[in-house]
């Protein structure tokens, strides 16, 4: 098997070097959660309520690590995806059900970010018409001739794009004391429906199907041993602390910019040109590579349907 060459690889190394050959699956499936419909998100919660629910988001972190950590575990100590554990334990039925469950929550991420994708890049004048079969182009090229190993390499150089939300958020200046505050006490007085679903919304996007069933499958097909596997447990959780942290910045940014209005936003590009006034033509540049990752996260939800990474 070719996972047995990245297993005796594993072994030789050790120290920060050991832990540098495993990490990629966690902060990859943090990474993918980042997504258009992921900052359109949070965009909104920090656009129309400010810094008042920012405490919900080391929660999310918190779930998610949690979530993230155990089927890491699991996908080290039985070197299967989550699909194949679901049939071994509960039958065909079950892992049918899930795997359907997968597909249809993978097809309305799908649409979501070919939207934000086509208007994020908007923002520079490219026509819908052009983005929509160049995001196809890419996401057959990814599924077709990708590998396991290029997919990863390729999100990994990506991850360098979110700095970019965290320039956002120091651009805007908040005040760093009412951040802090509003990170650390939970406040649920006087929230309106609409505030309880976004709440919602905020959880539901932080920790997604796909996540799990594409971490367990990466680890696997890694081949990560159970020798490393407090390697493997450390990326899973350092993810989800990294993406709850973009997502924070992407809430400060916004809020400040848009907070005292309540001004709703209804995508990543409406919330690039409200960042303009403080971030200037950068805002633009932001989330125009958030349209890359875009539609490199479809490539890999479709990698995920099509089963080439489970």
């Amino acid at each position: 098997m070719a996972n047995l060459g990245l297993r005796d690889l594993f072994r030789r190394r050790r120290g920060p070097l050991a832990f540098l050959a495993v990490v990629g699956p966690g902060l990859i499936a943090g990474v993918a959660g980042n997504d258009a419909g992921g900052i359109t998100t949070y965009a909104t919660l920090g656009s129309q309520t400010g810094l008042r629910f920012l405490w919900i988001l080391p929660i999310t972190a918190l779930l998610l690590a949690l979530v993230q950590e155990s089927v890491a575990r699991l996908g080290v100590v039985t070197g299967q995806g989550l699909s194949d554990l679901i049939r071994e334990r509960f039958g065909v039925r079950w892992a049918l059900f899930a795997m359907v469950v997968l597909l249809l929550a993978n097809l309305a991420n799908t649409v979501a970010n070919v939207a934000g994708a086509a208007s994020a890049m908007a923002i520079f004048n490219v026509p819908i018409l052009l983005t929509a079969p160049l995001a196809a182009l890419i996401v057959w090229l990814l599924v077709v001739y990708g590998t396991y190993r290029s997919v990863e390499r390729i999100f990994l150089a990506l991850t360098a794009v979110f700095l970019a939300y965290i320039a956002a958020a120091l651009l805007a200046n908040p005040n760093w004391a009412t951040v802090a505050s509003s990170l650390t006490t939970p406040n649920l007085g006087g929230v309106s429906g609409a505030e309880m679903l976004l709440l919602v919304a905020v959880v539901g996007t932080t920790v997604t199907p796909y996540m799990q069933f594409y971490l367990q499958s990466a680890v696997a097909e890694k081949g990560i041993g159970v020798e490393r596997l407090g390697a493997a447990r450390a990326d899973a959780i350092l993810g989800s602390i990294w993406t709850n942290f973009i997502a924070a910045c992407v809430v400060i940014a916004t809020a400040v910019a848009l907070g005292s209005l309540g001004k709703p936003i209804a995508s990543a590009a409406e919330a690039a040109v409200a960042l303009e006034p403080l971030a200037g033509e950068f805002s633009k540049i932001l989330f125009g590579a958030g349209a890359i990752l875009a539609v490199l996260n479809v490539g890999i939800v479709l990698v995920n349907i099509l089963g080439l990474a489970v």
